[in-house]
């Protein structure tokens, strides 16, 4: 069937979510409501997964999922001060509805890269 689930399934799932909260303000100050609406409907199912998947979850790595939770939020701020920083040096306009919406995107990649790079150890 699937592969067994594992604490850092977990944490992108998480960042998945926060990436999906962090486009809604976009959407809402552009007037796209069809697409606010699916993504508030895709949000339920990441959220439903993600449930499934931290119920599903043993001891050892529920122990290792608040470091994984404290590695993403460092990467979504790397994200949010990294495009800060792209937007102040390639544009001249970027509203905070841009910054959270591309940091959390630039965030989530990195925290996906380091997991890949460098897996927490047990």
């Amino acid at each position: 069937m699937g592969a067994a689930p594992s604490a850092e399934r977990v944490s992108l799932l998480l960042g998945l979510g926060v990436l999906m909260l962090a486009t809604l303000p976009r959407y809402l100050a552009a007037g796209l409501e069809t697409r606010q609406s699916l993504m508030l409907m895709a949000l339920a199912v990441v959220a439903l997964a993600t449930l499934v998947q931290w119920r599903m979850l043993g001891d050892e790595a529920r122990q290792r999922l608040p470091g994984l939770v404290r590695r993403l939020v460092l990467c979504l701020g790397a994200g949010a001060v990294g495009m800060m920083a792209w937007h102040a040096l390639t544009s001249d306009f970027f509203g905070w509805e841009l910054i959270a919406s591309h940091g959390a995107t630039l965030g989530l990649l990195l925290h996906a890269v380091w997991l890949w790079w460098r897996p927490v150890s047990p």
